[in-house]
């Protein structure tokens, strides 16, 4: 297995771009904020590609990629918790539901990830909810206003949540 590969490479871009892009949001540095944010999706969007392209995809791929967007995305929730956007409980939530994701998959002895469809789209929405006070800031837009961004947020840590319940059901019924 060749763990340095164009698509690991475009993740690790995307792990460099965390604390300063969270630095921004807490900054108030919304330009770069949203510059950062960018990048990381571009990213987010290429690196599966580029390595099934190139017969690179991996495991270790795969987990690199999810571990690295769960700390994107929970590192710039934070940041945005911290200044008031989004309530505080959520950055910790999606850590939790990406370690139970991660050990439920077995991850670590090298199998590949299980996703679930929830846990997936769960994992665009909280790409989402960064993204839309992050632009919206820099752009100097009053849409959507923050309210609609702390109703999203609350509804992710619901589905966070059920999304959670589900995966240690299924892991609940395949033991017994």
């Amino acid at each position: 297995m060749k763990l340095i590969t164009w698509a690991n490479l475009l993740t690790i871009g995307r792990l460099l771009v965390i604390l300063p892009c969270a630095w921004a949001i807490l900054s108030d540095e919304w330009l770069l904020a949203a510059v950062l944010f960018t990048l990381a999706v571009i990213s987010d969007f290429l690196d599966g590609p580029l390595a099934r392209r190139y017969s690179q995809a991996s495991a270790f791929g795969g987990l690199l990629d999810h571990a690295t967007d769960a700390l994107f995305v929970s590192a710039c929730l934070a940041a945005l918790a911290w200044s008031g956007y989004v309530n505080p409980l959520l950055p910790g939530l999606v850590l939790l539901a990406f370690s139970q994701y991660m050990l439920d998959s077995k991850a670590l002895s090298g199998q590949t990830l299980r996703t679930n469809w929830l846990g997936r789209n769960n994992g665009i929405g909280y790409y989402v909810l960064v993204g839309i006070p992050v632009v919206r800031n820099a752009l100097a837009l009053s849409w959507p206003s923050d309210s609609v961004v702390e109703l999203l947020a609350w509804l992710l840590l619901a589905t966070t949540a059920v999304s959670m319940l589900e995966r240690a059901a299924v892991y609940v019924r395949t033991r017994s």
